[in-house]
């Protein structure tokens, strides 16, 4: 019999399953980073544990995969999509820079703006990436 050092289960709250944090902006720290395997072992990915620090939600823990490695990436190229584009100043000049504020399918719940457009000749899965002509 296992000895429980009078351990009494009716002295501690019970546990409860936390639901999802609603979408929206929170304020978060990265607490923990991890570099590890992907599960085809091809690659890897950086795992951020984030932790909300402000509000309703502060304590509340997120985590995000960011896949940095992978052999198959050159699938994803020359493939069109619709990008969200965004200027953000720069620190060390005060000068503005683009950043690429998400990403959506084309044809998807982005908006129409390239949905429609054409693709260049010879861009598209299974061709020449730029780089690699002649």
């Amino acid at each position: 019999m296992a000895n429980l050092n009078n351990f009494d289960a009716n002295n501690v709250d019970p546990s409860v399953a936390l639901d999802p944090i609603p979408a929206g902006k929170y304020i978060a720290v990265i607490t923990e980073s991890e570099m590890k395997p992907t599960k085809a072992g091809g690659g890897k990915y950086l795992q951020l544990t984030f932790q909300i620090i402000d509000g309703e939600r502060k304590g509340r823990l997120v985590w995000a995969r960011l896949n940095l490695e992978n052999k198959d990436s050159v699938e994803l190229h020359n493939i069109p999509l619709e990008i969200n584009v965004g200027l953000k100043k720069r620190d060390d000049n005060g000068e503005f820079t683009n950043v690429i504020k998400g990403y959506t399918k084309k044809g998807g719940n982005g908006g129409g703006g390239a949905a429609g457009a054409r693709v260049p000749a010879g861009v598209g899965p299974g061709s020449t990436p730029p780089w690699k002509r002649g």
